[in-house]
């Protein structure tokens, strides 16, 4: 059985590893100035120099890694064919001829492994939609059917559906899920403990998106390749993969994000300062920086991704020398409490108000709505028995109740469903940590972080006579910026 303990990252002061601490100290402050920052390590030698987590979350919690799932699917295919269970100028079509419709265009029948990692497919948009949208559920098929306009190898573009097909080989070729075919690989070796990733109704890992994990596997990760595939003493990634995948195979135009047309390789993006990535969805980060032999991991909840990025080349890279430095205690110690007092604050408001006696233990009935709750009942705490419990929300939902703590100045931890309209999954029970406060006199804020992924959902209940109206805030979105939902119930 794996502990922490025998794979855990040595730590240092940055000082010892050519760093200032004054500039890790000014590019913390600059992520915590971003909306919003979950975590961050950085590594330099292989030593971790700083780490830090914005309570409440934390090093314990895996986080969802949305695309950076990416390049962890890219090193199992590169194990694969290194075990020689195919190559990179297969065709897509030969391993699935089941799926494949009845007439084969010229393109499709071109495509190869390589147009699947390097996103040259030829499509003309993201297959993924098409995926989940299969009625049938049948993703391999809903892949083959969509047009392929151009010839593999001339044509970029983001393609999460393509990164599935390639889970699917990988697992067609193995007899193993991918998760499972990793785990043995890279998971256990890196010390990697208790990876999680969404399947499709096909029984296929998405390999696209899905994976969670915490902010040192990410790290780990990042200095498996930074070490060209070796890992204590032992060559876990072929060195061939490593410089293979993370070489710009194709470029495209995205104008308006640098670190975005400096190249793209096998599930894995060139950056600027000859540096390169795995990231994900609303910035999750591996930054490899073998000029600095550096390795920067990084968590957040953000529809900004290049302005960390940016935060991360105008700050920190300066801060980087050749050779040890002289430590500074007294800034050293101005940092590691800096990185220990990170926290996203719980809802700021009162404990009372004079609406919570008519209101406190109501059930209010919903009108129809896509998150399918009928009910929700608000059971206020005495004010003057308050401790760290504001009240205690009741919703119910397809004849279940889901009973949420909620925290007055606190976060309380429960569990509640959560939703992902892209995706279409849905989670019954995810970790959640709940806070809430009267933040007018007819109206009980409260915020729900779903801590283990980036989401955080804001529900304002504005009381009124016998109607009860709530207005949900998600903080970010793949279809782009959140429209606020309302919710219309009543007593």
């Amino acid at each position: 059985m794996m502990t922490d303990s025998v794979y855990q990252l040595p730590r240092t002061t940055p000082e010892a590893q050519g760093i200032t601490s004054s500039g890790v100290l000014d590019f913390i402050d600059a992520l915590d100035a971003l909306d919003e920052i979950h975590s961050v390590m950085i590594l330099r030698h292989g030593a971790v120099v700083a780490e830090g987590w914005w309570r409440p979350y934390g090093p314990q919690h895996p986080h969802m890694m949305y695309s950076l799932s990416k390049s962890f699917t890219s090193t199992a295919v590169g194990l694969a064919i290194h075990e020689g269970r195919f190559s990179l100028d297969d065709r897509v079509v030969s391993f699935f001829p089941q799926d494949v419709p009845e007439e084969v265009s010229a393109n499709l029948a071109a495509m190869q492994v390589r147009h699947l990692l390097s996103m040259s497919t030829g499509h003309a948009v993201d297959t993924m939609p098409s995926l989940v949208e299969r009625s049938d559920g049948r993703w391999k098929r809903a892949f083959f059917e969509v047009p392929v306009a151009h010839p593999p190898g001339t044509h970029f573009l983001y393609n999460t559906g393509a990164t599935y097909m390639l889970a699917a080989i990988v697992q067609k070729t193995t007899g193993q899920m991918l998760l499972h075919y990793l785990q043995p690989r890279l998971f256990e070796p890196l010390g990697i403990e208790h990876p999680t990733w969404f399947e499709s109704p096909e029984g296929i890992h998405l390999g696209g998106t899905g994976l969670s994990i915490r902010t040192e596997d990410i790290a780990r990760f990042g200095q498996l390749y930074l070490q060209n595939g070796v890992w204590q003493g032992e060559q876990i990634i072929p060195s061939a993969w490593v410089e293979e995948a993370t070489t710009s195979k194709i470029t495209h135009d995205r104008e308006d994000s640098i670190d975005w047309i400096q190249g793209y390789g096998y599930q894995f993006w060139r950056c600027r300062h000859d540096a390169y990535r795995g990231d994900g969805a609303f910035g999750q980060f591996c930054v490899v920086m073998p000029e600095q032999d550096a390795v920067v991991a990084i968590t957040s909840a953000t529809m900004d991704m290049q302005t960390t990025l940016n935060r991360l080349w105008d700050i920190l890279l300066p801060a980087m020398q050749p050779d040890a430095l002289t430590d500074y205690p007294t800034v050293n110690s101005k940092l590691n409490g800096r990185l220990a007092s990170l926290s996203r604050p719980p809802v700021q408001g009162q404990p009372d108000s004079p609406t919570t006696a008519d209101v406190s233990g109501r059930v209010y009935h919903f009108d129809a709505n896509d998150y399918q709750f009928s009910t929700i009942r608000l059971d206020f705490v005495n004010a003057a028995d308050l401790s760290d419990t504001a009240c205690t929300v009741t919703l119910t939902r397809n004849g279940k109740d889901v009973v949420i703590p909620c925290g007055f100045g606190v976060w309380l931890p429960g569990q509640m469903p959560m939703f992902n309209e892209i995706e279409r999954w849905v989670i019954e029970a995810a970790p959640v940590v709940t806070s809430g406060a009267w933040t007018a006199d007819d109206r009980f804020t409260l915020v729900m972080r779903y801590y283990e992924t980036p989401f955080v959902q804001t529900l304002t209940c504005q009381f009124d006579g016998d109607t009860l109206t709530i207005t949900v805030q998600a903080n970010v979105s793949l279809g782009g910026v959140p429209e606020p939902v309302l919710l219309t119930a009543r007593a």
